[in-house]
């Protein structure tokens, strides 16, 4: 009876966390995709105009996905590399989450993903908000600039469309996309009407994508044809006059796939040419910077929520411009400061001088540090109790046993991460998911596998096919039951990082990926083991001797 009751309710466990697990895992990435900035509904208002820009028209390159070490290879892209001896270029850092319209929004607005009030992830087309904050189009179009945009048609949802003058949107990716979107730019930049002109080159995503990654030939075709097209463009501006600015808005993994922790997909080229640059190699900026350096380009205010610094250094300015740009830096931060500390509460731990750039900067990470600390501080304490007590339980309860059903549950762990990593390649981050169906089915066919060939290897040393019905199901059961405690340290390490849900900020991406690949293995194991648990006492039983 006593064993009956405890298989009852290790069955019932399991149930439950595998329920429990489905719905938290669908939770916690629907939180992400519905994330959205603590300045949502009160974006900092824009400064004045910087005044008298340094170039006639400002032409923005974006080349999607195009990692920075390809950039380099003069074999592959040689006009880029020509821009680039002519022009100022520096390697540039992005932040997570790396897919493409937090990217773009960072490349456009200046401010990172936890602050643009963009989207965290890649919306489908319908589901994409317009920009609220300040950006380059909005500052254009306040000072009667004329703008325009050729490229893929989330910039449609996600630029505000009055603040466009000239457009041509495409839900193409490929080669023949790109064609079309360089064709359609062309004559406004002939006709030399737009002063702001962003094109978005798509083909090396594609490439990356869904022709093999950037380890396959298909990759530098693809890049080569974007620097056919680069040159298309540029050969229609004239530099003593024009710039152009290219850069990428995140790379890719050598397997393909982007939008996690991986450091090659979090740097990225920044090649500027014509007009108002000081030609040269310049030490590594951040994404951040685009922004603010193309507002002071075309003279207009610098985006309000930009986290970012004008690259002055890159830029042919006298020191009365400098001095007008530094000040108004140092106006935007310290409002932009004053709404962050108001939106979320708290405030820097140190004192703040309003005109030093630096330390306004140092101030917003540290408000931003103090909330984390705060919240983090609790959840730490619970993580540690509830990773503590079946520990503890585990040591109270020892025996050779435990120790073997322990090695099975380690066994586990090390066939599906064998399985994860080496046979399949994966990274443990978000850029090794190409769907929801695709990380949800790998995890399930991969866990799965992994627990029989665990559990097979402890029922046959162990005999449990040769006791009675309970207890080798008994032993099963206690299997999946430190299976799934060794799969909820992770899950509990990203909870006291970020807690049960994403909300005013986006989480750290390595343990929130960590954890939520946890929660889903949990969810498989779980229903796995009371099949598994099943099995073992239909076995026995059925080799039970009869007398």
């Amino acid at each position: 009876m006593k064993q009956e009751r405890w298989l009852s309710l290790g069955i019932l466990g399991c149930l439950l966390i595998a329920a429990g697990a489905y719905f938290w895992a669908n939770s916690l990435m629907n939180s992400l995709y519905a994330f959205r900035s603590p300045l949502r509904d009160h974006p900092p208002a824009p400064g004045p105009a910087l005044g008298q820009g340094l170039t006639g028209r400002v032409v923005f390159v974006l080349i999607d996905a195009l990692r920075d070490d390809t950039s380099h290879k003069a074999d592959v892209m040689p006009f880029l590399n020509q821009l680039r001896s002519e022009g100022a270029w520096a390697t540039v850092h992005s932040r997570t989450p790396s897919y493409s319209e937090p990217g773009w929004s960072v490349l456009m607005i200046g401010a990172w993903p936890d602050l643009s009030d963009a989207p965290a992830m890649n919306l489908d087309y319908a589901d994409i908000p317009s920009w609220t904050q300040d950006n380059l189009f909005r500052a254009a179009q306040r000072q009667g600039l004329r703008t325009a945009v050729s490229g893929f048609n989330w910039w449609q949802r996600l630029v505000p469309e009055t603040a466009v003058n000239d457009s041509f949107y495409t839900a193409g990716e490929d080669r023949a996309a790109d064609v079309d979107v360089v064709g359609a730019a062309l004559p406004w930049l002939q006709a030399d009407r737009d002063q702001f002109v962003l094109i978005h080159i798509d083909q090396v995503d594609y490439a990356g994508h869904h022709e093999g990654g950037p380890q396959s030939p298909n990759w530098d075709a693809a890049a080569e044809r974007a620097d056919g097209l680069l040159q298309q463009i540029v050969s229609t501006l004239n530099l003593s006059k024009d710039t152009v600015i290219v850069t990428s808005d995140h790379g890719q993994i050598d397997r393909g796939g982007h939008g996690g922790q991986d450091p090659i997909v979090l740097v990225e080229p920044l090649v500027i040419a014509g007009r108002g640059i000081k030609p040269g190699q310049y030490p590594d900026g951040n994404m951040v910077d685009t922004a603010p350096t193309t507002a002071a380009l075309l003279g207009l205010n610098i985006p309000a929520d930009s986290e970012g610094v004008v690259r002055t250094d890159m830029l042919s300015i006298s020191a009365d411009q400098q001095l007008r740009i530094d000040q108004a830096m140092a106006a935007q931060k310290s409002q932009l400061l004053t709404d962050y500390e108001q939106a979320i509460g708290y405030s820097a731990s140190f004192p703040v001088d309003p005109n030093s750039v630096p330390d306004l900067m140092r101030a917003m990470d540290s408000a931003k540090s103090n909330r984390l600390r705060a919240e983090r501080g609790p959840r730490l304490v619970w993580a540690l109790i509830l990773a503590l007590i079946p520990a503890g339980i585990g040591v109270w309860r020892r025996s050779r046993k435990l120790a073997w059903l322990l090695g099975g549950a380690i066994l586990y762990i090390v066939l599906f991460n064998f399985g994860y990593a080496v046979l399949a390649g994966r990274t443990y981050s978000l850029s090794s998911v190409a769907s929801s169906s695709d990380i949800i089915s790998f995890t399930a066919e991969t866990a799965a596998v992994s627990l029989i060939i665990a559990w097979l290897v402890l029922a046959i040393r162990l005999d449990w096919f040769k006791t009675s019905p309970g207890a080798g199901a008994l032993n099963t059961l206690v299997l999946v039951l430190t299976t799934l405690y060794l799969l909820w340290l992770p899950v509990v390490w990203s909870y006291a990082v970020n807690g049960a849900l994403v909300s005013w900020t986006t989480p750290d991406m390595a343990s929130m990926f960590m954890g939520f690949l946890s929660i889903l293995q949990g969810l498989i194991v779980a229903g796995v083991g009371v099949l598994l648990t099943g099995a073992t006492a239909a076995i026995a039983l059925a080799t039970r001797p009869r007398k």
